[in-house]
């Protein structure tokens, strides 16, 4: 059982040999789409809003946290890391069932090892009842 243990961590370590190692501590830098214009949307309709991030620095971009400003905001980041010169998508969904203001302004929070290592991305639009 060991000697197949060695075996998987072995192909583990190998399989990734062509791509750049992480280390802790490694900053990078990325732009990102910084705002999502939904338009007008019916009451009840889910927002879907795709923001662009590019890695423009050295190093693997990684992604911690990301984070809706409220219940009704639900954000997925890529799993693997975005590599230098590479693209990527963060997903936000916002759910319009419960708003009750006209001008819908939701944000996301993304955490990653940039420096700042917290950007916040927005979300707007007008909600028609």
């Amino acid at each position: 059982m060991r000697k197949l243990s060695l075996i998987a961590l072995s192909l583990l370590l190998f399989a990734c040999g062509e791509e750049q190692k992480i280390e802790v501590g490694q900053k990078t830098t990325m732009e990102i789409t910084p705002e999502f214009n939904a338009g007008t949307v019916i009451k009840g309709e889910i927002i879907k809003a795709r923001f662009k991030v590019e890695n423009t620095g050295d190093y693997p971009l990684v992604f911690g946290e990301v984070r809706g400003s409220c219940s009704c905001t639900v954000a997925e980041k890529p799993e693997e890391p975005i590599q230098p010169g590479e693209t990527g998508e963060i997903i936000a969904e916002v759910n319009t069932e419960n708003l009750s203001s006209k001008n819908i302004v939701k944000s996301v929070t993304i955490m990653a090892n940039t420096e700042p290592n917290l950007t916040v991305v927005t979300i707007k639009g007008t909600l028609k009842k």
